[in-house]
């Protein structure tokens, strides 16, 4: 009888490890980057041309992402952009097709993944930081960004405020160039007046309706001549 019973389960593990060996086939509905791990944070591994071909070697039951091979290399894609035949039909890779499919449900384990497939990426040398996980590198970049943003804004006000300085300096510059011309020129002006009163010999000053004042002669006296003078005429 225990002869018999393993006698079976030797059989059964013949006609089951075929299909678990076995990839199932889809296709690529789009251009579509393969990824180093199951979400599109992690780096590329190479792109898969829409209607390519593709090995599913096993998918996640909590995300819709599946562990694939295009042309030796080894990533993940997600299900939306990988379809597979079923019933003469062809159907998105979702939960719901894995067992008719006959692909088997996965874990994403980094270290034995990435040791194994891409020793030779140069994304390689930063697995310990991307073994904390896509969100935490992609929050690292989002500080290193805010940070590089915030060093060009205080820039940007820097350089602002330095302008506005020199334009004020400049305005002030042309205020008191403006009052130090007005200041000569009225001084010219009072010192004109002085010469010109100065200089006045008896002359009648003249206001015009503008408020300049200029000098005209004075005219002659009027002389009433003598009747008897023949050279004098009135």
């Amino acid at each position: 009888m225990k002869k018999f019973i393993l006698r079976a389960a030797a059989v059964c593990a013949l006609l089951v490890a075929p299909a678990i060996a076995q990839a199932a086939e889809g296709f690529a509905t789009a251009n579509v980057n393969m990824r180093s791990g199951p979400s599109t944070r992690y780096p590329a591994v190479s792109m898969i041309p829409v209607g390519e071909s593709v090995e599913i070697h096993g998918c996640l039951a909590d995300l819709p992402w599946c562990d694939v091979s295009f042309y030796g290399g080894r990533g993940w894609v997600a299900g939306r952009y990988v379809q597979a035949d079923y019933r003469r039909n062809r159907v998105y890779v979702e939960p719901r097709y894995y067992r008719p499919l006959g692909i088997p449900t996965v874990v994403f384990q980094f270290d034995s993944y990435w040791d194994r497939n891409y020793r030779g990426r140069d994304f390689y040398r930063d697995r310990d930081r991307w073994r904390r996980g896509p969100d935490w590198v992609d929050d690292r970049r989002d500080r290193r960004d805010w940070e590089r943003q915030r060093e060009r804004d205080r820039r940007d006000w820097e350089r602002d405020r330095r302008k506005e300085q020199r334009d004020w300096e400049r305005r002030q510059r042309d205020e008191d160039k403006w009052r130090d011309d007005e200041w000569r020129r009225q001084r010219t002006e009072r010192e004109d007046r002085r010469d010109w009163e100065r200089r006045s010999d008896g002359g009648v000053r003249v206001r015009q309706d503008d408020g300049t004042v200029y000098e005209r002669a004075r005219p002659a006296p009027m002389v009433r001549c003598q009747i008897d003078d023949p050279y004098c005429e009135n």
